[in-house]
């Protein structure tokens, strides 16, 4: 098969009882993508097979939906007949299940940023009214060292839309109690899933266990799952207790929001006994963005991208940053700490925890020369940018930038008339 649709074909990547993923190319936009063709015929079920098309149309009714960085986009999709195929991103790495088993767990740490990341972007699909119902270790593509996105929302439930749900949906294993009731669902079904799944990517085994799903269901719905740390000593009483307020069987004693289970976790992450790397995770920067003035108009998806085009370092006391004269096209966020400004040695001003300098750099269109001496008064965390590589930046992300910069240009706008108008008073 060389092409379905316009898409020409590459190779096959993967293949299921209904369905087969092929690595394809888009030749209008020249990029890569994943393309997965289903095979209604092998349904040999009527009712079966009019189900799965019902989630074929769940998810390519998704098409444009979602964009987050953490999420699998869909690009396209054709459902006509004898020929069904959804067009997604195409991501280079594996499944979580890959890691799901005890031979080849994935640090604490690393754990509990998944989780991290795998709030974040659930809820943004929430705010955009889709709940995916069947989150589990082989719906979480991971790559890089810690990066994951969401896929395969086939059975998600999107509010304020006409198709008919399918019921009866998802792993049994990782449904709510709600889920297997078949009650009406809301995110926390998701975040009970979740706590199953970073239960099973700590341990290696799933919380309920049972020879056949009748089992499996009752114990769902009437036994309380055993802390993570049963199974492996080494979880903290702090990760425990993450996992089984996710997997509260009461929905009051759940977590209300996303934000409440990923606040505990950048808790977590924050300990010293997690971060015997020195290297921030991810999840702290993100909060740590999220908490600076300077960033306070940009979305969640614009802070994602934030910490992929920054560069983060840290400055110990009394170490220069920039020096008055020297060529330069980074400009620095302080994440952290106070740096002083400083003219031909004279001081002239304090910056502080999230505010900016060197972005001339940026605005300038030409070379340019630092006119001042910055160095650490403290020692400070940055997050230093390139302005090239800003520049290659989605326009969104740009566009937050330069409202930042123009309302911290009218700062001090205002701060030297104040100056100038006590010198003539004076």
């Amino acid at each position: 098969m060389d092409k379905i649709g316009k898409y020409e074909i590459i190779r096959e990547i993967g293949r299921g009882a209904t369905s087969t993923v092929y690595l394809a190319l888009d030749t209008f936009y020249n990029q890569q993508v994943a393309l997965k063709l289903f095979d209604l015929d092998a349904l040999h079920d009527s009712n079966r097979a009019k189900a799965y098309r019902k989630q074929l149309l769940t998810e390519a009714s998704l098409a444009g939906k979602l964009s987050h960085p953490h999420i699998v986009s869909v690009f396209d999709a054709v459902m006509d007949g004898g020929v069904n195929y959804v067009v997604m991103e195409y991501v280079e790495g594996e499944t979580l299940e890959h890691y799901a088993s005890v031979d080849r767990l994935l640090p604490m740490g690393a754990v509990a940023e998944i989780a991290y990341k795998c709030c974040k972007a659930l809820e943004y699909a929430q705010h955009q009214g889709v709940i995916h119902r069947d989150i589990k270790p082989a719906n979480i593509l991971f790559f890089g060292q810690s990066d994951i996105k969401i896929s395969d929302f086939g059975a998600a439930v999107i509010l304020n839309q006409q198709i008919t749900q399918v019921s009866g949906v998802g792993s049994p294993a990782y449904m709510s109690p709600e889920q297997v009731d078949e009650k009406p669902l809301t995110h926390q079904t998701d975040i009970y899933s979740l706590g199953v799944t970073m239960f099973q990517l700590l341990t290696g085994k799933l919380p309920f266990e049972a020879s056949n799903n009748y089992g499996l269901i009752y114990q769902i719905m009437n036994v309380e799952a055993q802390p993570a740390s049963t199974f492996r000593a080494a979880i903290p009483p702090e990760l425990d207790a993450i996992i089984l307020r996710a997997m509260q069987k009461d929905l009051s004693r759940r977590y209300q929001t996303w934000d409440e289970f990923a606040h505990d976790l950048v808790d977590f992450l924050s300990t010293k006994k997690v971060l015997a790397q020195p290297e921030m995770f991810d999840t702290e920067k993100f909060d740590t963005v999220r908490s600076l003035a300077f960033f306070k108009d940009f979305s969640d998806v614009e802070l994602w991208e934030v910490l992929h085009v920054g560069h983060w370092c840290t400055v110990p006391s009394g170490q220069r940053i920039l020096s008055e004269g020297a060529e330069g096209r980074t400009f620095f966020i302080l994440a952290s700490g106070e740096v002083n400004v400083l003219k031909q040695g004279r001081l002239l001003s304090q910056l502080h925890k999230g505010d900016c300098f060197g972005e001339m750099a940026h605005l300038s269109e030409h070379g340019f020369r630092r006119t001042t001496d910055v160095e650490a008064r403290t020692d400070v965390t940055l997050i230093e940018i390139d302005a090239d590589v800003l520049e290659k930046a989605t326009p969104g992300c740009r566009s937050r930038f330069d409202g930042a910069f123009l309302r911290l240009l009218v700062k001090r706008l205002d701060v030297a008339n104040t100056r100038i108008s006590h010198l003539l008073n004076d």
